[in-house]
């Protein structure tokens, strides 16, 4: 995956996010572009891996692990100090978009690490080209989130933006047709793919939604046909049924 630049925002302005548990570890320590600047694990769990020479390495047992995560975070056994990624700029995913017909995730004003998480699942569970979010309104990379995506942060590329509504103006350019995920709307979102395009799914944050300056920004709005039973979808499982709604149409 294309990264480029050194351009500040709120990932380069944190201290080294630490990240806890096997698979984001073990994923972190995979990925050519991510720098593991220290690591600390049991001696079981630290044996267990092919490490290069150049991490340090601090053997712990587990309760002082435990003090350096939050609260009953489940180390595993593991805890790594990184540098967050290099920016990955929306130009370049596009470019690759324009070879290839995998769906593009939009995410507004989603900025619960959990959630950023689960969709970074469930984006490289179902192929999806990259996340798009407004940088100041998502979370940064953290071991929360990193737990939550359980190795697809390392996996799939996350476009940080300044302004989400310009982001949305260069994908329609680059020819994705924007389905805004809405509660409010009658067309379903079987409906809405009916075209043979890329896709882009644009979702917003649980509660308020979409903002309006984003509805309008997309090509269509489209709901998911859920029970009357249920108010709303979490953000996470209704991107994994988009993603799936997407695939099955490829």
């Amino acid at each position: 995956m294309a990264r480029r630049g050194h351009r500040p925002s709120s990932q380069q302005n944190n201290a080294r996010p630490r990240f806890w548990g096997r698979h984001a570890v073990l994923a972190a320590l995979a990925n050519p572009e991510r720098t593991v600047r220290k690591l600390w694990g049991t001696r079981e769990a630290v044996g267990a891996l092919d490490l290069p020479p150049v991490i340090p390495v601090t053997y712990a047992d587990v309760a002082d692990l435990g003090r350096l995560v939050p609260g009953d975070a489940p180390h595993q056994g593991l805890v790594i100090e990184v540098d967050p990624l290099e920016d990955i700029w929306l130009g370049d995913v596009l470019e690759q978009g324009a070879r290839d017909r995998r769906p593009l995730l939009v995410l507004d004003q989603v900025t619960d690490p959990h959630n950023v998480g689960a969709v970074l699942r469930s984006a490289a569970a179902f192929d999806a080209l990259a996340i798009v979010t407004q940088d100041r309104h998502a979370p940064p990379e953290s071991g929360a989130l990193a737990r939550a995506a359980s190795g697809a942060l390392e996996l799939v590329p996350w476009v940080r933006v300044v302004n989400l509504a310009r982001a949305l103006g260069e994908i329609a350019e680059a020819e994705f047709w924007r389905v805004g995920l809405a509660g409010g709307t009658e067309v379903t979102l079987d409906q809405a793919l009916t075209g043979g395009g890329k896709v882009a799914l644009v979702l917003g944050a649980e509660g308020e939604g979409m903002r309006h300056n984003t509805m309008t920004h997309c090509d269509t709005l489209a709901r998911l046909p859920i029970s009357p039973k249920v108010e709303s979808l979490n953000v996470s499982n209704a991107a994994a049924i988009a993603l799936y709604a997407v695939a099955a149409r490829r």
